[in-house]
């Protein structure tokens, strides 16, 4: 359902919850492309420590979403997301710290360990707060709507961050990029304190997390599949560039956020309008076709086209099944379903790094795109299974 043309106070409090988030979300768009580099060519560490610095953040993400959606349920998601700006800011912090020890490798990727695991947990208060407030203001029944602007924001954030790192990683190196990186959330936290809340639920029954997850796993597990192909562009596009001897490495989370933002903001509406799974069937099948051409692409064109192409396949995958889940709970639940559900997302991001490096070592990069194929073919087989059963119980 499309907003009104008239003005809309909760419309124009939503836009404002995004641009927030997208401004704090370039503190993790920034580091995305350039602790691989920094791994691999400063400390000299080999690809699978590359890959768990990216991924130990989504790993903290992942234990912590139980925590980040009984926050924002108990207490209230305004609550949630000044409690993750704070731990951005002290996680890209503690990154800094680890880039002037970089002639120390061990103590460095130490400490840049302890940072990422400070922005994971800032990621999951920060994400899961937003959606609930976001819902909160404007209503279950644009969910779809509220999911698609939320990604939007983090997307955008990763496609214009990527470049941004990596080019003050070069003037700056490490430090100075995670300097600027440490004081846009401290932008997002002022801004957010003159933004009333909504009302928590302090004493409704809440059933255990596992409880909640069990009945949305499937839903999840498709965002979890489509969320490798992300993560393998994320921790090793560039690399999987340098290793070719290509240029414009730095664009492949450009062209990926491009597309990503470009379907949000043209078909935003959609899982609202002709329902979620339809919508993820459709997106999986393009993010395939994207992940093959960068598995398959003998120029940097074609493998730009196939970053493009994911970032069209991924944009509405999250808000289709996310639309899904808040329609199979109860209000009170909200916050506490979209942090289980987020963290299957978050499941991709973590394990594909370490996983993703290992595979780079044996078979190369290319291969690791092979597999964000495979995992996008298995989503779309779950997506349709979900259909025909839920064609068969209305039918």
């Amino acid at each position: 359902m499309a907003f009104q043309s008239t003005p809309d106070p909760a419309r124009g409090r939503l836009l404002l919850l995004s641009a927030i988030l997208f401004i704090s979300y370039l503190c993790v768009g920034m580091s995305f492309p350039i602790v691989p580099i920094y791994v691999t060519e400063q400390l000299k560490l080999g690809n699978v420590w590359a890959g768990l610095g990216v991924g130990i953040a989504f790993l903290a993400t992942i234990l912590t979403r139980g925590y980040a959606g009984g926050l924002s349920d108990h207490r209230g998601p305004k609550l949630a997301v000044v409690r993750g700006l704070v731990f951005y800011i002290a996680g890209a912090t503690i990154s800094l710290v680890a880039g002037l020890f970089a002639g120390a490798s061990v103590p460095s990727f130490l400490l840049l360990l302890a940072g990422r695991l400070f922005l994971g947990l800032g990621e999951s208060l920060v994400a899961v707060g937003v959606i609930a407030w976001g819902i909160g203001v404007v209503g279950p029944a644009r969910s779809g709507r509220v999911l698609a602007l939320v990604g939007a924001a983090i997307y955008g954030a990763l496609a214009v961050g990527g470049p941004i790192g990596l080019a003050l990683f070069d003037r700056f190196g490490f430090a100075g990029a995670m300097s600027i990186s440490a004081a846009l959330p401290c932008l997002g936290l002022l801004a957010i304190l003159r933004i009333p809340g909504v009302a928590p639920h302090p004493g409704a029954e809440r059933p255990p997390l596992w409880s909640v997850i069990n009945r949305i796993w499937l839903h999840g597990s498709i965002v979890c599949l489509q969320g490798i192909g992300f993560a393998a562009i994320g921790a090793f596009f560039t690399l999987y560039f340098h290793d070719r001897g290509w240029g414009y490495a730095g664009l492949g989370l450009t062209a990926f956020g491009g597309g990503f933002v470009l379907v949000r903001v043209l078909f935003g509406h959609l899982p609202d309008r002709i329902g979620g799974l339809q919508v993820a069937a459709m997106s999986l099948a393009v993010e395939a076709i994207g992940q093959f051409l960068i598995w398959n692409a003998n120029d940097p064109v074609l493998a730009l086209v196939g970053a493009f192409l994911t970032g069209l396949g991924c944009s509405m995958i999250f808000p289709a099944m996310g639309r899904e889940v808040v329609r199979l709970v109860e209000p009170h639940l909200r916050g506490t379903a979209l942090g289980g559900f987020s963290a299957f997302q978050d499941l991709a991001y973590g394990l594909t790094g370490p996983l993703a490096g290992l595979l780079a070592d044996k078979a190369g990069y290319g291969s690791v795109f092979l597999a964000g194929t495979i995992t996008a073919v298995v989503g779309l087989l779950i997506a349709l299974s979900l259909r025909r059963m839920r064609a068969a119980a209305f039918g």
